[in-house]
């Protein structure tokens, strides 16, 4: 259903229980459950697109050890192992997805797969590569990077 208003009723765009209006409630171990399967499939897709190392891929969902990233990558293969994650995760991935899609508006899908590799002479990267910025500094940077991109969508 598409949002709509008519005689103060409303419809709204649902997502696995999650309203389009309103931010998910990330908290709700039900709403950690119901977005976990979806977050981490693309988690794992968005990983293969940048060709991230799996040191690399554990660090940006938030420094997780060996095995439970190898868990985690196999509950993404199997929709019979689901694996539940925190605010936290949730929280990185939606960032992470938000700058993979902002990339493939703005690129080619080659560079947009290549981006988050390449050296950046913008000042907030100081000369690293974009990827780098939010090993180092985590989910303010990847905000930072998300911002950055959903700007330069918007023409700034």
């Amino acid at each position: 259903m598409f949002g709509d208003s008519v005689l103060g009723t409303s419809t709204v765009i649902q997502l696995h229980g999650v309203a389009w209006d309103q931010p998910a409630d990330l908290s709700s171990r039900a709403v950690q459950e119901d977005l976990s399967p979806v977050a981490v499939r693309a988690f794992f897709r968005l990983g293969s697109h940048w060709k991230l190392r799996d040191e690399d891929a554990r660090v940006l969902i938030g420094g997780i050890s060996n095995g439970s990233f190898y868990q985690l990558k196999r509950s993404a293969a199997k929709a019979s192992d689901r694996k539940t994650l925190d605010q936290d995760k949730l929280t990185r991935i939606s960032l992470l997805v938000g700058i993979f899609k902002a990339l493939n508006i703005l690129y080619s899908t080659k560079l947009a797969d290549a981006w988050v590799k390449l050296p950046n002479s913008n000042p907030i990267f100081r000369g690293q590569t974009p990827l780098n910025y939010m090993l180092k500094g985590g989910v303010p940077s990847m905000l930072r990077v998300r911002q950055l991109l959903d700007a330069r969508r918007g023409g700034l």
